[in-house]
């Protein structure tokens, strides 16, 4: 009789404990289950989320969690790993609903964000950055209304990536980048440029003639360099891309930076900076952060040449002759 008892005994124990067990599983399995479940189930109105470029999955989920948009961070990534979305989230802003299940909200990353990203590319001058604008997904853009309001602040329509809203304004929009422009460079650059000698307005001249005329940052100190020597001088400056700021659009070549040609040397116009010494009226171009540091902090040297070598390098000179043998060496 007490064998039998034993085994009902330990029978029960397993009951128990396979019992237990199940109801551990249960549970587990409900937790998990309402952790995909909207994190505010009566919550209507929408907060407004951005994800920015490359932004991991996972910083993603933690900030949706962290803005009240779902429970758990890591079944975000669960419900976008089981889905296959994890190459289909964007890029740009949406109005996202703490009432939405974590699937609907994931899903709603891959569909069509209410912002567009926009790149201004340094050196453009206004009427290409109207034109790459025009082309975009902007509800309340005009081409014609932008380059009027930019007339008077080329040069400081920053060039640089953003992310703005589709139904921005064309007055919006180039407030926007003049007010980047006054973060990064004028706030950005203020020690830099309370310590130059040269005037502010003259700088960025000559930063966008730089920014047409070098590849890279070192490049930029270097023909900044030997601009402001020839300014400094009263030499003509003799840059290229000025001649082609007065040229215009070539419509046979389909650009505003067409090579000049040697006739364009004698375009009537202030901005020839072969019949005209001293810097151009305006700037030709909207220079880059690297083109506007590289004119308040240029190369000293005793240069007053460059030329542009067929392998990317720029080649300076103190004298004409230094010059001339330059372009018998890197040009012909």
């Amino acid at each position: 009789m007490k064998s039998i008892n034993m085994k009902l005994t330990k029978k029960n124990k397993i009951v128990v404990s396979l019992t237990i067990g199940a109801v551990a599983v249960f549970l587990a399995v409900v937790l998990v289950y309402s952790q995909f479940k909207p994190a505010k189930s009566t919550q209507e109105e929408t907060i407004r989320f951005v994800v920015p470029k490359g932004q991991a999955v996972s910083v993603i989920g933690q900030r949706l969690a962290e803005a009240g948009l779902i429970k758990n961070a890591l079944i975000f990534r669960i419900a976008v790993r089981l889905n296959n979305l994890e190459q289909k989230i964007q890029a740009g802003s949406f109005d996202l609903s703490a009432s939405s299940s974590v699937i609907e909200i994931a899903q709603q990353l891959t569909m069509g964000t209410q912002d567009v990203w926009i790149t201004i590319l340094e050196g453009w001058r206004m009427e290409e950055i109207a034109e790459s604008l025009d082309s975009q997904d902007l509800d309340a853009f005009d081409k014609e209304e932008f380059i009027a309001l930019a007339q008077e602040s080329e040069g400081m329509l920053f060039p640089d990536t953003y992310l703005i809203p589709r139904e921005m304004s064309t007055e919006n929009i180039h407030s926007m980048l003049i007010n980047t422009f006054e973060r990064k460079i004028v706030q950005g650059l203020a020690e830099e440029i309370s310590q130059s000698d040269r005037d502010f307005e003259d700088v960025l001249i000559m930063a966008s003639l730089v920014e047409r005329e070098a590849r890279n940052y070192e490049q930029m100190r270097k023909v900044a360099g030997i601009l402001w020597n020839r300014i400094d001088l009263g030499m003509a400056l003799q840059v290229d891309a000025t001649l082609q700021y007065a040229a215009g659009y070539n419509n046979l070549q389909k650009t505003w930076w067409a090579p000049p040609t040697a006739d364009q040397k004698q375009l009537n116009s202030l901005f020839n900076t072969y019949l005209h010494p001293g810097l151009p009226p305006k700037p030709i171009a909207n220079p880059s952060y690297d083109a506007i540091k590289a004119t308040l902090l240029p190369l000293k040297s005793s240069d007053f040449y460059y030329i542009h070598a067929d392998d990317g390098n720029i080649y300076t000179a103190a004298t004409l002759e230094q010059h001339n043998a330059n372009i018998n060496k890197y040009l012909r």
